[in-house]
């Protein structure tokens, strides 16, 4: 079926040469090999190819807009005889293509190599699942990525790593084509954690307090993902008050750690025996404190 290399691009018969650039930019992006997987994308991507290499070219375009998808057969005589005053605007068809300077038309775009028809291969990316643990500690570690032959990969993982950190496995993306190829980002994504929340680097948690505690004050023990630490809760404190540790987040082998808050929640016990109801019953009876009354 005969194609019309201004549909193929989304350009208009007047498009200049910038907007028919644009458009072959555009579409290299999405349908090329190294980067679509798609089954159809590779045939997509030579049309689109061809369809550039033609209009690009003033004089190639002129051709093709003067005589149609035999462009290419027409002598040089005859297209000197049709300037003179022969047939114009020939219905457009899809002609056969030659070879691509990729270098000139890509200029980078997939970091094209130094000589012409050669190509660097593109970058790749893939997420890397880790826990809260693992982020924190760091080190190394064989990774799997989906979808690569179940080929592993040793991994440095920085102590620290936030969630959305890329870390790049050099050379290790799309295969080039006469360039080197490209790199393997792994995108980390911590998973939620039954005890930690993640706030960039800082952690928070909750602090469980008893009654007496939270009233008395208290140093009180704390895991975190680097270990247990002590948390001194200041006499009177209620639920819902945050407690900050300075330095205690996430690590940054680059500056300054985060901070772990610990919010408190009181806790009594779910069934008091007799005893302890008998103390509560008495410091029910002695206090006057109403936390319902604005003070």
């Amino acid at each position: 079926m005969a194609k019309d290399f201004y549909a193929a691009l989304g350009v208009s018969r007047n498009a200049t040469t910038d907007e028919i650039g644009q458009a072959y930019r555009t579409l290299a992006r999405k349908y090329h090999p190294d980067i679509n997987a798609d089954p159809g994308a590779e045939d997509r991507f030579k049309e689109i190819s061809e369809a550039y290499q033609v209009l690009s070219d003033p004089g190639t375009r002129a051709r093709y807009d003067r005589f149609g998808p035999d462009f290419r057969q027409i002598p040089e005589g005859a297209e000197r005889a049709a300037s003179a005053g022969g047939p114009r605007g020939a219905n457009v068809h899809f002609g056969q293509g030659g070879g691509i300077d990729f270098e000139d038309l890509f200029g980078g775009l997939f970091g094209a190599g130094s000589g012409a028809g050669r190509m660097s291969g593109a970058d790749q990316e893939a997420e890397l699942p880790l826990s809260v643990e693992e982020a924190y500690r760091g080190g190394k570690r064989q990774v799997s990525v989906t979808g690569r032959g179940g080929r592993e990969y040793d991994v440095a993982i920085p102590p620290g790593v936030t969630d959305g950190q890329r870390i790049r496995l050099a050379g290790e993306g799309g295969r080039g084509r006469g360039g080197p190829a490209g790199d393997l980002f792994l995108r980390v994504r911590i998973a939620p954690h039954s005890r930690y929340r993640l706030d960039g680097r800082d952690i928070h948690l909750v602090l469980r307090l008893t009654p007496w505690e939270a009233a008395l004050g208290a140093n009180v023990p704390v895991t975190t993902p680097g270990g247990e630490v002590k948390v001194r809760v200041p006499p009177g404190t209620s639920s819902g008050k945050r407690l900050r540790l300075r330095g205690e987040g996430m690590p940054d082998p680059r500056g300054r750690p985060g901070d772990l808050y610990a919010e408190v929640r009181i806790m009594v016990p779910p069934k008091p025996d007799r005893r302890e109801r008998e103390l509560f019953e008495q410091l029910a009876a002695v206090s006057d404190f109403d936390p319902r009354r604005t003070r």
